[in-house]
């Protein structure tokens, strides 16, 4: 699996006190004392201030995902995060690239000589467009949606609580849901306050509502009906 590695010269380590802080200026109140900064923060978080959470920002490396789960990663627009990719025009894959092996391949001797025989077949044709003198930015569109990449990330604590809403249900994709306990731990281990907005803020939306709405539900909420009709 990849890594998540947080960019400490630009990420807070005291969002909630950067919250209560920002609130604070509009609410004319006493922005001088942190102790009261923490707790209007919490009280921001609390009562679910949407707009107060897109102050703090958070910025990450994200090193060894692959191609395909990074693409879903950023699909997640809202709040304007933006992001820079390792580059297939300028990097040179033709002479080998490290890939992601899904378990389910992993875990079967047989397919997993069939996958890993399809990467080497990749990798060797990209080294004979190469020596066919092949634009790299023309034969990069040979590489899978396997192969790992690297990504500059930044978005901010109100989309990430949107995104783990979606992306911790169990019907997310495994991966996504590997990469995503891998940024809770990379924010968990970065200060106390990330810690307990990771603890009580980031959740799969069947926890944050009581209830689950998927169609194909996975049991572990009852469903809205049942709720509705205690």
């Amino acid at each position: 699996m990849g890594k998540v590695i947080i960019q400490s010269e630009y990420t807070t380590q005291n969002p909630i006190t950067m919250i209560g802080k920002e609130a604070g200026i509009c609410w004319g109140a006493d922005i001088t004392d942190d102790n009261k900064n923490y707790k209007r923060g919490l009280e921001c978080l609390e009562n679910e201030h949407g707009r107060t959470f897109e102050f703090p920002d958070i910025y990450t490396v994200l090193d060894g995902y692959s191609a395909r789960v990074i693409r879903e990663w950023y699909t997640h627009i809202g709040g304007a995060p933006t992001r820079l990719q390792a580059s297939t025009r300028y990097i040179d894959y033709e002479h080998g690239f490290g890939y992601v092996t899904p378990p389910s391949i992993a875990g079967n001797s047989e397919a997993s000589e069939v996958y890993d025989d399809l990467m080497h077949y990749i990798s060797t044709s990209l080294q004979k467009l190469d020596e066919l003198k092949i634009p790299r930015e023309d034969s990069a569109l040979g590489l899978p949606l396997g192969m790992e990449t690297k990504m500059v990330d930044k978005r901010n604590l109100r989309n990430l609580i949107d995104m783990s809403h979606q992306r911790m249900c169990t019907r997310a994709y495994h991966e996504y849901r590997g990469l995503f306990a891998d940024y809770r731990a990379a924010l968990s281990e970065y200060s106390d306050e990330w810690k307990y907005i990771v603890d009580n803020y980031l959740m799969p939306k069947c926890r944050y509502m009581g209830f689950c709405k998927e169609r194909y539900t996975c049991g572990m909420m009852p469903r809205r009906e049942v709720v509705a009709h205690g």
